[in-house]
């Protein structure tokens, strides 16, 4: 899995391209914590839940149709106004949620990510996997482990995430600009 210093970095790159977000450091916190929700799914360890089992780890809480069901019910408490608003919130907290699947499917590690259950449990991951998967102790992750997976994260998603963001707020500035120029 990504960690969870990394899933969030998503919600930062994608909220440009939503107004509703940038107008909004609530919508923004949501979508970050939304990009963290599918790992509580590592409870299940603790109670004896199977890692293969669709209640496992990167079972459900990784899939497509949990990241639409949860968002739609995380976005209700934030869309008070239009049904656009309303709308564009949610699809905004759906690519939060489910990021964390397709980060985790660039993980070169663990079981692959059910996307499709709870209709379908089989584990998928993508072609190439170059994010270093981290691993789910906390002790072994401090004691060495872990500076090899956020090197991995800074170069393959956090990078990236904190380029398109920038390009986005430009390009948003110059767009504003010449609307702003052209009413004159």
């Amino acid at each position: 899995m990504a960690t969870i210093f990394t899933h969030p970095i998503i919600a930062l790159g994608l909220s440009p391209l939503f107004k509703s977000v940038r107008q909004s450091k609530t919508i923004l916190l949501a979508g970050a914590v939304l990009t963290i929700v599918p790992d509580f799914d590592v409870i299940g360890l603790r109670l004896g839940i199977p890692y293969e089992h669709v209640l496992g780890h990167r079972g459900i809480t990784h899939s497509l149709f949990f990241a639409v069901i949860f968002s739609g019910l995380a976005s209700c408490f934030f869309t008070h106004s239009s049904k656009a608003h309303s709308i564009q919130v949610w699809f905004y907290l759906f690519l939060c949620m489910a990021s964390h699947g397709v980060l985790d499917a660039l993980t070169n590690g663990g079981h692959g990510i059910a996307f499709f259950a709870p209709f379908n449990n089989e584990r998928y991951f993508f072609p190439v996997t170059p994010i270093e998967v981290s691993t789910l102790n906390i002790t072994r992750f401090f004691q060495g482990q872990g500076l090899a997976v956020i090197k991995s994260e800074l170069l393959w998603v956090w990078t990236p995430c904190l380029i398109i963001f920038t390009l986005l707020i430009i390009g948003i500035k110059v767009l504003a600009s010449k609307l702003t120029d052209s009413q004159q």
